[in-house]
């Protein structure tokens, strides 16, 4: 079995992290494009389908394409990679409906749903400060769909409602990929969460043509896209496996607290992005609603940062099994 290499390099860390998360904004400006064209089952499939040649030459790299791919938890990579490809199915949805920096913020809900199932499913004790950080940030969410909720107007006022519901459940669903996960780390590698997700997705999002066939339903049904939307579509695959490869070998060189916060910077590239590409300007609820679901996320992460240290230090001064205290 290959080992696994864990190095303190701060800086590297979260060069890897930023950079994964600038090309997941660029790959979501891609989708945007492409979207606009095909339906999101067929995006998903592509972003899934042309991950693999980076992922499989990453783990052949690491040693992980023999040993790294066996799975002890089979179910929990199936759920993972439901709950996985229905979130990004919803997101893609979104992207199609909605400005970029709007897509952006809803998506910050993420962690705070993970609060709330972590508590459901894993039995984890939610304290009244993780209860305010949550309430902090659904606040913030709330604030940046209340105008999707009181416009009253045409077809595409309804078709951006439609989208921010959808982009809120995408929240939902990634929040029950962190619980999968959470318990998929303890039993099976890296390799393997990051390998069969894209496996599951796969297939899954294939599943969408002949469903499209058989009920013309124009959100299913599958296009002929032009070469230009072909190869969009085709680099957002590849971009997205390099992100994943990014933001997984961020994690050998720093901790998870450390580099969580880092995550808010893809609100910075999605103005970026949206006003260039796109000609969006994010309105101020936005802005406010985001800051506001920022800070309840930088909350929990600070205090699950200081609940991890704190039992590193109880751990710490407790004599070891079989010796007297």
């Amino acid at each position: 079995m290959p080992s696994v290499m864990t190095q303190h390099r701060p800086g590297r860390a979260i060069a890897l992290k930023l950079g994964a998360v600038l090309l997941f904004s660029i790959m979501a400006a891609l989708i945007k494009i492409a979207t606009a064209t095909v339906p999101a089952g067929q995006a998903v499939f592509f972003r899934s389908f042309f991950a693999f040649p980076m992922i499989i030459l990453w783990l052949w790299q690491r040693g992980d394409l023999r040993h790294g791919l066996k799975p002890s938890n089979l179910m929990g990579h199936v759920w993972r990679g439901i709950f996985g490809t229905i979130a990004m199915g919803l997101t893609f949805a979104g992207l199609s409906l909605l400005p970029l920096p709007e897509v952006t913020a809803i998506g910050y809900a993420t962690p705070l749903f993970t609060v709330v199932f972590a508590a459901i499913f894993l039995g984890e004790q939610v304290r009244l400060f993780r209860l305010s950080a949550v309430a902090v940030g659904l606040i913030g969410v709330l604030i940046v769909l209340f105008p999707r909720f009181t416009v009253d107007g045409d077809t595409v006022s309804k078709m951006a409602t439609l989208g921010a519901v959808m982009v809120l459940g995408a929240s939902i669903m990634r929040g029950l990929v962190q619980i999968h996960v959470r318990r998929l780390v303890q039993t099976d590698s890296t390799a393997a969460i990051v390998f069969f997700f894209s496996l599951t997705a796969t297939c899954l999002s294939f599943l969408t043509f002949p469903a499209g066939m058989l009920v013309d339903w124009p959100a299913l049904t599958w296009i002929s896209p032009s070469t230009e939307i072909v190869a969009i579509l085709i680099v957002s695959g590849l971009v997205g496996g390099v992100a994943q490869i990014m933001i997984t070998s961020s994690f050998r060189f720093g901790p998870v607290s450390m580099l969580a916060p880092f995550d808010y910077a893809s609100m910075v590239f999605a103005i970026i992005i949206g006003w260039a590409f796109f000609g969006e300007i994010p309105t101020l609820a936005i802005l406010i609603g985001a800051g506001l679901v920022m800070t309840g996320g930088v909350l929990i992460i600070w205090r699950e940062r200081y609940l991890g240290l704190d039992r590193a230090k109880s751990k710490a001064s407790s004599p070891p099994q079989g010796t007297p205290s």
